[in-house]
């Protein structure tokens, strides 16, 4: 029997009739129907139907040519949705309910809201913020088009071949030229591009076909394609109520000047460094209650999102994930606008990981997720599926507070978390199920002898070896899972020098796949080091000195956990300070020539300072930057402080 008969249609509609046209409201919900099983000629009958349920169910699309004209009430909940272009087929549709399909996106929302003119509520929220979203992104889409469209125009000869090239070459081009908003939003936007251009080419073909024959049309002055850009000033986007934009105008300042630093930075050939920052946005986005007087939330880390593309190991987005308070938020660097915000009452995240998962849904398509793993005071790992804007699931971890986490470099299913329990858990957090939660299971627990602070799997063995730093000292684990011990102490404790030992370690990150850079509070330096040398003299010693490579000069705050980063596309370590400052050092020099003695103390190459009479409307009395994280090209670096403050920097 068909999944869908007129019986059925029968059973499940409202009001009993024994007339299909007659229902106006059939709950289809639950039976795992397919795309497949939507038949138009049987569903095309009810002609009066107002309300359709088809929740919980396989969907992976629907079907075009319904014929429900008069609907106006859709549920598609708890599918596997992947595209909403085919509800345009609804353009009476008032109420739609697309929650806990994973693989839609802020994108998809703005289609519907595109698609669908009379939609009043999306998922139970009112659409009127995102209509206004999308009404702003088109008149400014439509203004850069059309500008786009002036300027193709005047370069189009007479000896230009045929017109409907000249269309198709102009679609290709307004598609690959015009941008606007943020990375986030690019698949809308594009998708909107290329409607309008091809409706500006069909209802502008005549000028094309005029532009081919006659030589003496005059061409629209140069001057209009200006004009059109002048008219198209920024729109602020608009975010739902809970998800605050940025700043107000007294909280966030955007500079076009370059940044303050300290000393002229200099190559390792004397010339001017090629670094330049400048300041693009100061964010109060973890603020209890979005109150612009909160200065006391404490901000913990931030983490760059992956780039989407696949075959691109290791390079990352423009999109940055912050933590901090009872909030993660996710924000493009680009705009400074705030894409998603998380939020749990009572909580405190103090660390944040991204990772890539492909998935493969129930019809044996595969999917491409960003994966978000938060943590923090009370020892869960929540895993946040950012696009679809919502929690997957909940690793109950530790039973104390979690201080970082860390996703394996090489298998994306591998999750390190760090408590003050002082254990080291990897967990594989395995896929979703059929309802999107994630069954993490136990590989290996890591005893600690103090509580360890940062994680860093070994760069040349990630399967094999685990670097960590502790309030003790910095230790390291064989994680190898092909060893029978599931519960395993440290293996080795690295010294830094003579009075080094049981010393915090609270800043370690890989150079490169040998260097390792690591500091503690109150030495007043960041050590490199070489972990290949470091480890071929081992031995059977559990105690090992490291073989130094270069001491950089830091500040000699006795305060802790100040975190260093490093970007090692740019041979930089980059780390945070008490009085508002990222002290930045370029390596490249020492590890490519001769390094210099271990007891010369290198300059940073430059220290940028915190701007704060520029970027804030009332004095802070802590700008802290705790943390400092570059994505992996450089382009933007983003800085948290101890006084509620998100700082993002472009270089250029």
């Amino acid at each position: 029997m068909a999944p869908l008969t007129q019986r059925l249609l029968f059973q499940r509609g409202r009001p009993k009739t024994n007339s299909l046209g007659k229902i106006r409201s059939l709950d289809l919900s639950g039976l795992k129907l397919r795309s497949e099983h939507l038949d138009p000629s049987l569903l095309g009958r009810l002609k009066q139907l107002k309300e359709l349920d088809l929740s919980d169910n396989l969907l992976e699309t629907l079907p075009a040519h319904l014929g429900l004209s008069q609907l106006r009430i859709l549920r598609c909940a708890n599918n596997q949705l992947g595209d909403v272009t085919a509800l345009s087929q609804f353009p009476n549709l008032e109420e739609l309910n697309l929650e806990g399909n994973p693989f839609l996106t802020v994108n998809d929302n703005l289609k519907v809201s595109f698609l669908l003119p009379k939609l009043r509520k999306v998922n139970g929220k009112d659409a009127a913020s995102t209509c206004s979203q999308v009404e702003n992104l088109d008149r400014e889409l439509t203004n850069r088009v059309t500008a786009h469209w002036e300027k193709f125009m005047a370069t189009v000869s007479p000896e230009e071949e045929a017109a409907d090239k000249l269309q198709a070459d102009f679609v290709r081009s307004a598609v690959r030229d015009v941008h606007y908003g943020p990375e986030s939003l690019s698949e809308f936007t594009q998708w909107r591009v290329r409607m309008i251009a091809e409706k500006l080419v069909t209802s502008g073909g005549t000028r094309v076909q005029e532009a081919i024959i006659t030589k003496d049309i005059p061409k629209e002055p140069p001057q209009a394609a200006a004009a059109s850009k002048l008219r198209a000033g920024t729109v602020a986007s608009k975010r739902p109520d809970d998800v605050p934009l940025d700043l107000p105008s007294t909280k966030r300042a955007c500079f076009s000047s370059a940044a303050q630093m300290e000393g002229t930075p200099v190559e390792s050939d004397g010339s001017q460094a090629a670094l330049r920052l400048e300041p693009l946005h100061f964010l109060q986005c973890h603020s209890k209650n979005n109150s612009p007087k909160d200065l006391e939330t404490q901000l913990w880390a931030c983490a760059f999102e992956p780039a989407r593309e696949e075959g691109h190991s290791g390079a990352t987005s423009q999109t940055v994930a912050t933590c901090g308070g009872e909030a993660v938020c996710v924000i493009d660097c680009q705009t400074g606008i705030v894409l998603h915000k998380y939020k749990v009452p009572g909580e405190e995240f103090f660390s944040v990981a991204w990772t890539a998962l492909t998935v493969v849904t129930q019809t044996g398509h595969k999917k491409r997720w960003n994966m978000l793993a938060a943590a923090g005071l009370r020892g869960m790992v929540r895993l946040l599926h950012v696009r679809a804007g919502f929690c997957c699931s909940v690793i109950r971890a530790h039973k104390k507070a979690i201080a970082t986490l860390c996703f394996s470099p090489t298998h994306e299913r591998h999750l390190f978390t760090a408590s003050y329990d002082k254990r080291i858990i990897l967990w594989d957090i395995g896929v979703p199920d059929h309802e999107y939660k994630f069954q993490a299971s136990q590989l290996l627990v890591l005893s600690c002898s103090s509580t360890p602070l940062r994680l860093c799997p070994v760069a040349s063995c990630p399967d094999d070896m685990l670097l960590a730093g502790c309030e003790g000292g910095c230790c390291c684990w064989d994680v190898r899972l092909d060893q029978p011990q599931k519960q395993r102490v440290c293996e080795v404790e690295f010294i830094f020098s003579e009075d080094s030992e049981g010393q915090r370690v609270d800043g370690l990150a890989f150079v490169n796949e040998d260097v390792v850079a690591s500091k503690g509070s109150g030495q007043g330096t960041i050590y490199l080091w070489s972990w290949r040398q470091t480890w071929a003299g081992r031995g059977s010693q559990s105690v090992l000195p490291v073989v130094l490579l270069a001491r950089l000069q830091w500040s000699s705050t006795n305060l802790a956990y100040f975190s260093l980063s490093t970007c090692p596309d740019k041979n930089l370590v980059l780390c945070g300070d008490e009085e508002g400052s990222v002290w930045i050092y370029d390596v490249e020099h020492l590890l490519k020539q001769r390094p210099p003695p271990v007891t010369t103390l290198q300059a940073p190459t430059q220290i940028l300072k915190w701007p704060q009479p520029m970027a804030l409307g009332q004095p802070v009395s802590k700008t802290m930057i705790n943390t400092v994280v570059a994505n992996a090209a450089f382009t933007y670096l983003t800085a948290l402080t101890d006084s509620n403050i998100v700082s993002i920097w472009r270089s250029y």
